[in-house]
């Protein structure tokens, strides 16, 4: 049987290829591929964002009474996320692939940073306390994460 951890470290993954792909697109100065694989990305990484934010972290919290622990920080981060698309989207519009490229770097390292902290220590949290609606909780989760 699938895991949390598993499942969830898997969509972490699928939305690294994404960003990969825009951020080699930009470095090699490709505007228009970068624009769509960024797009492609920020589609992915939405998603992901709002399925922990309105599946995953309520049943969480649910389950352990933990309201102001280990959600409410990766919400804020969520939030930061939020911030530096924005911005990257807004360079991408002006096609200022420098301003991206610096973005794109810092975005790399905080989305690098929480996604360890979610696989190794959320995730599992998250794999104990929901274990009895695990099943139907991927079944939701797939369906949230399906493209657009």
């Amino acid at each position: 049987m699938t895991s949390l951890q598993q499942f969830m470290g898997g969509d972490h993954r699928h939305c690294d290829d994404f960003f990969y792909a825009a951020e080699e697109a930009a470095r090699a100065g490709n505007i228009d591929a970068c624009r769509t694989a960024f797009a492609a990305f920020d589609q992915a990484v939405r998603q992901h964002l709002d399925a922990e934010e309105q599946l995953l972290f309520p049943r969480f919290e649910d389950a352990t009474g933990m309201r102001m622990g280990p959600t409410v920080v990766m919400r804020g981060e969520h939030d930061e996320f939020r911030a530096l698309l924005l911005q990257m989207i807004r360079q991408l519009d002006a096609s200022d692939l420098d301003g991206f490229l610096g973005n794109a770097d810092t975005f790399l390292i905080l989305m690098q940073q929480h996604n360890l902290k979610e696989e190794n220590v959320l995730y599992p949290m998250m794999d104990q306390a929901l274990a009895a609606q695990r099943e139907q909780l991927i079944n939701e989760l797939q369906h949230a994460l399906e493209p657009a």
